[in-house]
């Protein structure tokens, strides 16, 4: 069963509309902490002061503290920005390439079959990731970097080769989208409850949850620039996912989004 053309045409807009939108909340928010998170350590190195940064925005002036424990006000959790954009965009996804068929090739594989692959494959890659990032080896940024670019690569070749050029792309989105995603709500969030429940309770909580938390919230940055990228891919296929080698382009220019992200972090 088809949808009507014209209601087909109203819901990705307005899916589109509330992804990208949702989007810039989530990743605004997340640049803006790095920031400030980078500007409060700087602070944190001079004469011993409170860690504070002072800011002028659209008529007023705003001063911002860093605190190794929460205070008794309440907090304002930045969390829904990250399960709408997700929400969004696989509702998004799945209306355009699952339902849509755009997510194959017919020549290749039946739609069904590479629905059941990119499900699969969302799952496995967070488990494979989550995994990862509990061994040593994330103590060694650069060897970690390598390890998940190597397998981004593969994952990238392997999708070229099973999914459309274009479900391809968007699937590798999906995925660095839904990592992102599941940090926030399966990793970040609860270390940070934690955080805050042996703090009511008077008892000193283990600084290792703020670490970890801090570790996941910078992959995030690192994987959102190539996200965007995908998102805008579709629009140009001559350049991207249109050529017979669209998975090495894919995969030079993810690492281009990993070198920009680190220099935004240093901005």
């Amino acid at each position: 069963m088809k949808l009507n053309p014209t209601l087909s045409e109203w819901l990705n807009l307005l899916l589109r509309w509330f992804h990208v939108f949702a989007g810039i909340l989530w990743i605004g928010t997340t640049y803006y902490f790095t920031w400030l998170d980078a500007r409060l350590t700087e602070s944190e190195r001079g004469a011993g002061e409170e860690a504070q940064v002072w800011m002028v925005h659209s008529g007023g002036f705003y001063v911002v503290e860093k605190r190794k424990v929460p205070g008794a006000h309440p907090l304002h959790w930045f969390r829904f920005e990250a399960l709408f954009t997700w929400l969004s965009g696989f509702a998004l996804f799945a209306l355009v390439y699952y339902y849509g068929g755009a997510l194959v090739d017919p020549d290749v594989t039946t739609n069904g079959k590479g629905v059941l692959v990119s499900l699969v494959a969302l799952c496995v890659s967070w488990f494979v990731y989550d995994l990862l990032v509990r061994t040593p080896l994330v103590r060694n940024e650069l060897a970690f970097a390598l390890l998940c670019y190597a397998l981004v690569v593969a994952y990238a070749f392997g999708l070229s080769r099973y999914l459309s050029g274009r479900g391809a792309y968007l699937q590798v989105g999906a995925t660095f989208g839904t990592i992102m995603a599941a940090n926030v709500w399966m990793r970040i969030l609860p270390a940070q409850r934690r955080m805050i429940a042996a703090t009511k309770r008077g008892e000193k909580f283990d600084a290792r949850l703020g670490a970890q938390a801090k570790q996941r919230s910078k992959h995030n940055t690192f994987m959102v620039v190539p996200t965007v990228f995908t998102m805008i891919s579709n629009h140009f296929p001559t350049a991207t996912y249109g050529r017979s080698d669209n998975w090495l382009v894919l995969s030079v220019l993810i690492l281009v989004g990993w070198i920009v992200a680190k220099f935004l972090r240093r901005a």
